[in-house]
């Protein structure tokens, strides 16, 4: 049986959220933006790949993958993009990640889940909608590097 595609409707929530992060708010999504030391590139390369990772960076994806954590995303969206990019290019393959759109498993994953719009976080049972910050995600998620 095929399952409706949501891209289209997806995509506009995905725009309207960068409209609302653009605009300072709106739609009651909190997303800070992200601190200068989890974007600024490495001395001397390029800006637009993502940087390796740290170890805190790689420490976060497996404490949230071991609490259970889920980050619903779309191919297409750059917000989730950016949002795994946070993490480091080696750590991103590390991430509890479901793919909602690439596939009918994703789709109907992702509609059982009722994910609204991407990126979406689930932590026991607590959603956030929007890209998170490291800082946030290691508050949420009660991470303590050692």
């Amino acid at each position: 049986m095929l399952i409706a595609t949501p891209p289209l409707r997806m995509r506009l929530q995905c725009l309207s959220l960068s409209l609302a992060l653009l605009a300072g708010g709106g739609m009651g999504v909190t997303a800070a933006a992200p601190t200068q030391a989890e974007v600024a590139p490495a001395a001397g390369s390029n800006s637009s790949a993502p940087q390796a990772s740290t170890g805190f960076q790689r420490g976060l994806a497996e404490h949230l993958k071991r609490q259970g954590a889920v980050l619903y995303g779309a191919w297409w969206c750059p917000h989730c993009t950016h949002q795994r990019e946070l993490f480091g290019l080696e750590t991103i393959e590390l991430l509890p990640y479901v793919e909602c759109d690439k596939d009918d498993a994703g789709r109907q994953t992702c509609q059982k889940a009722q994910v609204k719009g991407y990126p979406t976080w689930d932590l026991k049972g607590e959603r956030r909608v929007g890209v998170l910050s490291l800082e946030e995600l290691t508050t949420w998620s009660g991470y303590s590097p050692r």
